[in-house]
């Protein structure tokens, strides 16, 4: 069961990122940073090579530099922009684009529904839902967590890194 940790422990930091980010606009710096120090800790015990962790940890630090310049230009909240700089150091150079292309699908689709949400008329007592008044405020932006956070757990069965987690098991 151990052996599977790891799997859990992106799958649960996934999930939570994006349920959090639709709630509260918010991704926890404490989420992405322990998002990050689990890859750095499960690489080595499952068998990836240290030049393959450098690039990981190459793919990571250019999301986040990509992320950094996307949150600069509005386009994504600054927790967006360390979140898909965590989550890349799991799906590494290899997965990197794929997990990028389907969270922009998701992404667009997520925009969407809100822009149709939001120009709905929304019932009274649900505005005392504080979450859900927010999502509906035409000044609010999107909550793009939960987009990276479900390209994640698409994509993370495509990596390396889980397939020497489950050849683990």
């Amino acid at each position: 069961m151990l052996s599977i940790l790891p799997i859990v422990v992106f799958a649960a930091a996934m999930i939570f990122a994006g349920i959090r980010d639709l709630t509260t606009m918010t991704i926890p710096n404490w989420l992405t940073l322990g998002l990050a120090l689990a890859f750095f800790i499960t690489a080595p015990l499952v068998g990836v090579p240290l030049s393959e962790i450098a690039l990981h940890a190459s793919a990571g630090l250019a999301l986040l530099l990509v992320g950094m310049a996307a949150f600069a230009m509005g386009w994504i909240g600054g927790g967006d922009a360390k979140f898909v700089a965590a989550a890349s150091l799991w799906v590494g150079w290899g997965q990197a684009l794929p997990y990028l292309l389907v969270a922009s699908i998701f992404g667009g689709v997520l925009t969407l529904l809100i822009l149709f949400y939001r120009n709905m008329p929304l019932p009274g007592f649900l505005f005392r839902v504080n979450w859900i008044a927010r999502l509906h405020d035409r000044k609010e932006g999107v909550p793009y967590g939960l987009a990276l956070a479900a390209a994640g757990l698409i994509i993370f069965p495509d990596t390396d890194v889980f397939r020497m987690v489950i050849s683990l098991g």
